[in-house]
């Protein structure tokens, strides 16, 4: 039985690697996915502070990783490099990171705070939909695109009751606002 010293607060697979971000932590610990055992090699990404998720692209080997203080960290599987790869939060016109998911190099970024969906490219960094959701929403915890284009939320808040809880897809192409611009 595995065991991890700290709060998790993401884990994502590649090549039979796991990889772990736990909060207020800089480090990235890594597993063999099949065994449960701790490799030698843990990613030490100097900046991290507050890792909330992360997500690997198998077709670039690169993970993502939401760092609650305003940044999306890349992090290479291969030579363990990483950069700053996306600012978010108050000194832009995006939000807080809190989960990532990630579909054909297109990563989706979810916030508590905010009722809307970020889609980026993983090839250039433009940000390609801000996926409006409706008004009676007061919280979304996670958001993932589907094979179909559409958008699935976990949220809180429905048109019945403002404290229940649902997983809602969005279905229609004008919840999308095509924003098309490139970020810095």
């Amino acid at each position: 039985m595995l065991y991890v010293v700290g709060q998790v607060s993401g884990v994502t697979v590649l090549d039979n690697i796991m990889y772990v971000v736990c909060d207020r932590s800089s480090t990235i610990r890594l597993y063999n996915a099949d065994t449960s055992s701790p490799l030698d090699a843990v990613i030490d990404v100097e900046g991290m502070r507050d890792p909330h998720d992360i997500v690997v692209c198998r077709d670039d080997r690169q993970l993502y990783v939401a760092d609650l203080l305003c940044i999306i960290w890349r992090v290479s599987c291969d030579d363990h490099s990483y950069v700053k790869w996306l600012p978010t939060g108050p000194r832009t016109d995006a939000f807080l990171a809190a989960a990532l998911s990630l579909t054909s190099r297109r990563l989706v970024v979810t916030s508590q705070w905010s009722r809307r969906l970020h889609q980026y490219s993983t090839t250039n960094r433009q940000l390609l939909h801000v996926v409006e959701l409706p008004p009676y929403v007061s919280r979304v915890h996670h958001g993932v695109e589907t094979t179909r284009g559409t958008f699935v939320v976990g949220h809180r808040g429905t048109s019945q009751d403002q404290r229940q809880s649902a997983v809602s897809e969005l279905l229609t192409v004008s919840s999308l606002r095509n924003t098309r611009r490139a970020m810095c």
